[in-house]
């Protein structure tokens, strides 16, 4: 007779998270700016708590652990006029001593309450625990200056608040234009309560990095669980950012560059 029920999925253990984390690369001592999607494990033993656990048990006291804990809200649903209108996503900004539970992400939720763990300020702040904690916590220019590592976990390298540093190379005025959002939408959706994704270019810049990033093998992958993960020197990639802003903007984000025309 055959059986009809349904198989258990396995759980991830913590011993397993951290063993996928070594054979990652990931090591004691290392400064580590990590992104990540529980759901994406699968099945893990214990929740956020278990991954935190085992970040923090592998890169120990003397490593850090650095995440992005932005104050705001869960992605808000669209409605059809705000996709006709070019709106791609939209979160509700939340106050600085607001309770509520934020858009980043179980992980990050469990981490930024943890015993150790130091919290900068504003929107976009970020935490940490660990070596220099309180450095880290004021941005990521500590990390790049320390030479430390990006851990992505089930997510993509799009994620990576560190790689925003390299847009402190300018790009011209024409590229800028996909992105800005319209004076019209700004009044409805104003800056100190919304946060809204406007426009795009032809081509993922992200995307590009990243291929640059592995035709110079500089980045590590390991799957941990269901989730894919890639470990890589935030230093490295900002750099190859930076490069391309520089060299190829046009080519970058995929916009045609118009010659101007003189007499």
């Amino acid at each position: 007779m055959t059986s009809t029920r349904k198989s258990i999925p396995v759980e991830l253990t913590r011993g397993e998270i951290e063993d996928g984390l070594r054979k990652l690369g990931l090591g004691p001592g290392d400064a580590t700016e990590v992104h990540s999607s529980l759901s994406r494990f699968g099945k893990v033993q214990g929740g956020p708590s278990t991954v935190v656990d085992a970040l923090m048990n592998v890169v120990g006291e003397q490593g850090t652990l650095v995440m992005s804990a932005f104050q705001v809200s869960p992605p808000i649903p669209l409605t059809e006029t705000e996709k006709n209108k070019g709106i791609r996503w939209k979160v509700r900004l939340l106050k600085e001593d607001s309770k509520e539970k934020t858009g980043m992400g179980a992980i990050v939720e469990e981490f930024r309450t943890r015993f150790g763990v130091v919290c900068g300020t504003g929107i976009h702040r970020v935490c940490a625990w660990g070596h220099d904690a309180q450095q880290h916590s004021q941005g990521y220019q500590y990390l790049l200056d320390v030479d430390g590592w990006v851990l992505l976990l089930g997510v993509g390298i799009d994620r990576c608040s560190s790689l925003h540093l390299g847009e402190r190379v300018p790009i011209p005025k024409e590229i800028e234009e996909y992105f800005r959002v319209p004076e019209y939408l700004r009044r409805d959706y104003p800056a100190d309560t919304w946060e809204i994704g406007y426009g795009g270019t032809p081509d993922d810049a992200w995307q590009k990095v990243q291929q640059e990033a592995d035709r110079r093998c500089l980045i590590k992958r390991h799957r941990i669980g269901c989730a894919e993960c890639l470990l890589f020197k935030v230093k490295a990639v900002v750099t190859i950012y930076e490069a391309l802003r520089r060299a190829d903007p046009f080519g970058l984000f995929g916009v045609e560059q118009i010659e101007s025309s003189e007499c």
